[in-house]
């Protein structure tokens, strides 16, 4: 049943009721927040919030709103005031829901991320959800955002002529609008094919127009992808869709390592696969799943072998390559000097009676 309005606008009476409203709702969402409170998970440790801190104030100022809406029929003002406060307040409203609606979509992608926070570092699995949540709840504010901004200019009656005046005209504005929002809407078409099929993923490393580096960041537009040296590569969201690139951790952040060594004929190569594992053992970079020294070639100034090892992520392999370098370049110069490369030249005594060379 409908709120009858009063027959005489009343100041004191309306302004009372607007007291009321603001109050009431005010109190609902304390109650309702506190048991919800209660309900909802502890607090990660380090004395951070709770997680549903995040929409707090949002939906308390929302919650106000409504009620002050719900309860508007009843409330008496005279002509221009009851028109300013049905526009301020629907305006409002348009505006805090759409904060709530960004802060709701923030504390679901964090509660869904607080299910996989016990993964270890580099999880495969952890850094698909990670990367799909973080893009979509990004995807979900930007229409959120959008959508709000139209709600709250459709309320102005000025523009709203105007974007009537628009529909009519649909042909031409459409072409427009269509040809200058055609880079953001294929970035954000590509930004939902990255998130259903992942080509790449946050933590990723990549190889993008021969730089190296990590996918650090994926909004809704570009990736920033950091290379090793600390530079930052931003590229659109549509390179990753329509140009070729690398992923060496596309399956599994576990990496194969290697380095190539040059030694003399004379060397002892069963004792330097040897000193090759011991060297792995002593490094706690090593994760003790692939290891191996093989000869890959043979010229006529040394022999080339290839030591093989496996390491659990993109950082520990170079750092695991650099300390293999460096010990068996210890052990080839302290331990086996002989095997070292080496430049043979063989001279032969001049017998007696023998005529000596021309042109010497």
């Amino acid at each position: 049943m409908p709120f009858a309005r009063l027959p005489e606008p009343h100041w004191s009476h309306s302004l009372a009721l607007v007291f009321f409203s603001v109050i009431a709702g005010a109190l609902i969402h304390t109650l309702v927040f506190a048991v919800l409170r209660r309900r909802s998970e502890k607090p990660p440790p380090g004395g951070a919030p709770p997680p549903i801190e995040v929409i707090r104030w949002p939906s308390f100022f929302l919650s106000m709103e409504l009620l002050l809406l719900i309860l508007h029929p009843a409330i008496p003002f005279p002509g221009i005031f009851d028109e300013i406060l049905t526009r301020v307040l629907a305006l409002l409203t348009i505006l805090t829901m759409g904060w709530t609606l960004v802060s709701l979509t923030q504390f679901l992608g964090g509660r869904l991320l607080s299910r996989h926070a016990s993964a270890p570092e580099g999880d495969l699995a952890y850094r698909k959800v990670r990367t799909r949540i973080l893009l979509l709840e990004r995807l979900l504010n930007v229409l959120v955002v959008l959508l709000s901004m139209g709600g709250v200019l459709m309320t102005i009656p000025r523009i709203r002529a105007l974007g009537e005046s628009l529909l009519a005209s649909a042909g031409v504005a459409g072409l427009v609008i269509g040809l200058a929002a055609r880079p953001l809407l294929t970035n954000m078409i590509a930004g939902i094919q990255i998130a259903m099929t992942q080509p790449i993923r946050i933590d990723d490393v990549v190889i993008v127009d021969n730089e190296w580096g990590w996918i650090e960041e994926i909004g809704i537009a570009y990736v920033v992808v950091r290379i090793w040296d600390l530079r930052r590569l931003i590229l659109p969201l549509s390179f990753f869709i329509e140009q070729p690139f690398q992923n060496w951790t596309y399956l599994s952040s576990q990496l194969l390592g290697y380095v190539h060594i040059y030694a003399d004929y004379s060397v002892d190569i069963p004792a330097l696969r040897d000193h090759l594992k011991t060297v792995l053992e002593s490094s706690p970079l090593w994760d003790r799943q692939v290891w191996n020294l093989q000869v890959t070639s043979l010229d006529e100034k040394a022999v080339q072998m290839r030591a093989l090892f496996s390491a659990r992520d993109s950082g520990s392999r170079w750092d695991l390559s650099v300390y293999v370098r460096e010990g068996m370049l210890a052990y080839l110069r302290n331990g086996a000097s002989s095997g070292l490369p080496r430049v043979r030249v063989a001279l032969f005594p001049q017998t007696v009676g023998e005529p000596e060379a021309k042109g010497r």
